[in-house]
């Protein structure tokens, strides 16, 4: 288990050592071209919490409605930022979709239970905050697909706002928790079975409701064989429950890359990401 949940063993590209450290360079380089080129507003607290913070970038030529992505990074729950996700952000812009870099309270101070909340309370503060707001679309990058997984199971009436999510691309995620106990990853989340249980969005998944949104579960050629399988049987189990679902195998690609690619105006995750927008 320790080998299957270590992303950076499956690279064919480069040298465990070096990607991850590749991969904060691509994400942080793309997030400052992003901040150079794009109208922003950083820092938004969405909550009182250190991390509760968000940046949106605006579209160039906004409409009177827009609608918004809403990028939930990875980082295994414990480490990187919404300071190093707004990578994705010009080639969405440009074409009229609102990006929002979601910020929540990573490992050890953030526990499970909080960043789930967290990234809920979110988006209720985003439907709040921007009525101009048309549709929103949810983008999550392993541990940050799990995030956007558990934003789909959410019960919306303690939060007395619906968000109208109307699409999720899941891309490299952990859909249940229970195998990430017996690994160094649960050293800094300090998880119980219960909590891993209670926020496993495999074990969450709710009867899709009429005009559910559209969901899209993408896996790397090479990630791991557990992230591979649990990618399959999370989008097996939201179709068995009458979900819109498709699962997106992406050649030639592995557990870093498959989501910074996402700054590429052709690839075929940003081609996604761009289908709300009105042709």
């Amino acid at each position: 288990l320790e080998d299957q949940y270590s992303p950076s063993r499956w690279s064919r590209r480069l040298d465990r050592d070096i990607i991850i450290d590749a991969h904060l360079a691509v994400t942080a380089a793309g997030t400052e071209r992003a901040r150079a080129s794009a109208q922003t507003l950083l820092h938004v607290p969405y909550g009182t919490g250190d991390g509760e913070k968000l940046d949106i970038y605006f579209p160039t030529n906004p409409s009177e409605t827009f609608p918004v992505l809403v990028y939930i990074h990875g980082g295994y729950w414990q480490c990187l930022s919404k300071d190093d996700s707004g990578f994705a952000a010009p080639p969405l812009v440009s074409q009229g979709v609102a990006v929002v870099a979601v910020g929540y309270d990573i490992a050890p101070k953030g526990h499970m239970d909080a960043m789930v909340r967290q990234v809920r309370r979110s988006l209720v503060f985003l439907v709040q905050q921007y009525p101009r707001i048309r549709g929103i679309y949810l983008c999550g990058h392993s541990a940050g697909a799990h995030l956007a997984a558990m934003v789909l199971s959410t019960d919306w009436t303690e939060f007395q706002v619906v968000p109208d999510i109307k699409g999720a691309v899941l891309v490299s995620g952990v859909y249940d928790l229970e195998p990430i106990l017996h690994t160094y990853v649960n050293d800094a989340l300090n998880m119980s079975r219960e909590v891993a249980q209670r926020n496993s969005p495999m074990r969450h998944v709710t009867p899709a409701v009429p005009a559910a949104c559209e969901v899209l579960v993408a896996v790397a050629q090479h990630d791991s064989p557990e992230f591979r399988r649990q990618s399959q049987e999370y989008s097996e189990a939201l179709r068995a429950a009458g979900w819109s679902v498709s699962l997106l195998d992406l050649a030639g690609v592995d557990h870093f890359d498959i989501i910074e690619k996402l700054s590429e105006d052709s690839y075929v995750l940003t081609q996604v990401a761009r289908r709300p927008v009105p042709r």
